[in-house]
């Protein structure tokens, strides 16, 4: 009979008997890729033309009397090799398709990132852009050195007219003795 005192609590689907081991995926998905990128390199391909002009060699029905240790080994020709390239052909396709998965979901996990730092930057940008047009804005109300420069020159031209005509005032010749008169007072009203 089972134990009744723990049926509140699921069962554990970890627990196995010691002589069982679990494969970590990682470590499978690993060995996948490996093989997949093996399997997609001129090594591999000079390494299976190798092994299969061997084979026909070895195994082929036709040549001179070989020695009893010569002899092919395949009793029909080429049966066993098809039956051989058939079964790398059913691992190599799975190991394949795993590794792709795998990149694929990397790919995916990047693409994200991506996205997401790319919305970053234009947050980032929108608030740089607005607190730009502020500054703008705020300095539409500054005296920049340009504007002091022009008022600056308009006051000393309209100082220079006004010095002129005080002159002009101050030697004027419809007064018969040349003395300097005194300047009018300017009421500031």
């Amino acid at each position: 009979m089972a134990d009744d005192s723990n049926l509140d609590q699921p069962r554990e689907f970890g627990r196995r008997a010691p002589w069982r081991r679990t494969v970590d995926p990682e470590f499978f998905g690993k060995f996948a890729e490996g093989a997949a990128r093996f399997l997609g390199t001129a090594r591999f391909i000079a390494w299976m033309t190798v092994f299969i002009i061997a084979w026909l060699l070895w195994n082929a029905p036709i040549g001179p009397e070989r020695p009893p240790l010569l002899n092919p080994f395949d009793p029909y020709p080429f049966i066993f090799l098809t039956l051989m390239l058939s079964l790398q052909a059913s691992y190599a396709a799975p190991l394949i398709l795993l590794a792709q998965n795998r990149q694929e979901a990397r790919d995916r996990v990047a693409a994200e990132q991506d996205r997401e730092s790319a919305a970053r930057s234009q947050a980032d940008m929108e608030f740089l852009a607005r607190e730009v047009a502020s500054l703008r804005l705020a300095l539409g109300d500054v005296a920049t050195r340009d504007f002091l420069r022009s008022e600056l020159r308009n006051l000393l031209t309209e100082l220079e007219k006004a010095n002129e005509e005080v002159a002009v005032e101050v030697t004027d010749p419809d007064e018969g003795d040349g003395t300097a008169a005194p300047a009018a007072e300017v009421n500031e009203d």
